[in-house]
């Protein structure tokens, strides 16, 4: 029976996590984050999960990886600054196929910045913050509702693809509060099994090993380091590093339209808004104030891999207009893929963009 509760966004967040069958939460406490990962150390001993809170949010993540490796549903949560802490390890994370849940509330930065303001000022940070390479997921939620339902989605697909995948919410999504429905069961996808005798790197065809679990038997070394398909540490051959990092790289993007999660509002607009996370409510009430105007709406809940063929959605689109909490880094990515005109409304400080300033900028391309 569905549930109905009257929930915060970070709150939501932790429950959606407890009921994708997250053991394991190394975390350290952060605003605007820590609701977080104080609802998972009220939860997770009554169910013989683990809770741990590290010294530094480099341990965190480190230890959220080791948990993974025993074949634990393992998370993290954070803003900015341990965000930036945890970019040498994530690079470890992609490297080892490690699959885990990393949430970031974010909050207004560089540095210490702004503790308790909103901002998404990290989107291009987690898609290219560690050294190299490589490819990630990164999903976006809208709502309480979404910080449950997304943080589920997130584990699945970091199961899926072994990859580390990022729920990138920020303060005024994690600290809202809105009627919320829990259901009694989620969908689960397991990790695939290595089969017995394989080389645990061995990719099938869809580019993902088998995860040798620890404790189960296999023999198998995890490295940072660029390895072969028994683990084992190669680092001077040109041609396997490029085959793995490749192989790493396109497991992700190979699948980038199957990963793609995206609603589309009014496909025939001229003028069109794209929004990911909290500017979607101010574009929301924008289409409400003006029912006899068409007025586009694209909202990515799927923010990396790029969804770029929605924008196919809007094949009248004269013009995208890009409200962000920051100061165009998404805006950047949709200019590579169209020739559309491109507009970034920066908005950072905490503040959201007023439906007053979005109208105005509207009325400018009508």
């Amino acid at each position: 029976m569905t549930r109905i509760d009257f929930m915060q966004g970070n709150t939501a967040c932790a429950e959606g996590a407890l009921a994708a069958g997250c053991r394991f939460f190394g975390g350290y406490p952060i605003t605007p984050s820590t609701e977080v990962a104080e609802h998972m150390a009220a939860k997770l001993p009554k169910i013989g999960g683990v809770f741990i809170q590290m010294e530094d949010e480099i341990a965190g993540i480190a230890s959220v990886i080791g948990a993974s490796w025993t074949g634990a549903r393992a998370m993290t949560a954070t803003s900015g600054p341990g965000f930036s802490l945890m970019m040498e390890n994530i690079g470890f994370a992609v490297m080892t196929e490690t699959p885990c849940v990393l949430v970031n509330i974010q909050r207004g930065g560089p540095s210490t910045g702004q503790p308790t303001m909103s901002a998404q000022a990290d989107m291009l940070q987690c898609r290219f913050g560690s050294h190299g390479d490589y490819s990630i997921i990164a999903l976006s939620p809208a709502s309480v509702q979404e910080m449950f339902e997304l943080t589920v989605h997130a584990f699945n697909l970091a199961d899926r693809f072994r990859v580390p995948t990022f729920l990138m919410a920020d303060e005024i999504i994690g600290h809202m509060r809105e009627r919320i429905e829990i259901p009694d069961s989620v969908p689960r996808e397991e990790r695939k099994i290595l089969t017995k005798g394989t080389p645990p790197f061995r990719a099938d065809e869809d580019m993902i090993p088998g995860f040798p679990q620890f404790g189960k038997g296999y023999g198998v070394h995890v490295t940072g380091l660029t390895h072969d398909e028994r683990g084992y540490p190669c680092a001077t051959s040109p041609s396997l590093h490029e085959d793995l990092v490749k192989r790493l790289v396109e497991k992700v993007e190979s699948a980038r339209h199957e990963i793609a999660d995206y609603r589309v509002t009014n496909p025939d607009a001229e003028v069109v808004f794209i929004t990911y996370g909290s500017p979607a409510r101010t574009v929301a009430q924008v289409l409400h104030d003006n029912p006899d105007k068409r007025i586009g709406h694209l909202r990515f809940r799927v923010v990396w891999p790029f969804p770029e063929k929605a924008l196919d959605e809007f094949p009248d689109a004269k013009v995208f207009l890009v409200p962000e909490q920051n100061l165009g880094q998404m805006a950047r990515e949709i200019q590579r893929h169209t020739c559309i005109p491109v507009v970034p409304l920066p908005r950072f400080g905490g503040a959201l963009h007023t439906p007053a300033e979005l109208e105005k900028a509207m009325e400018a391309w009508r």
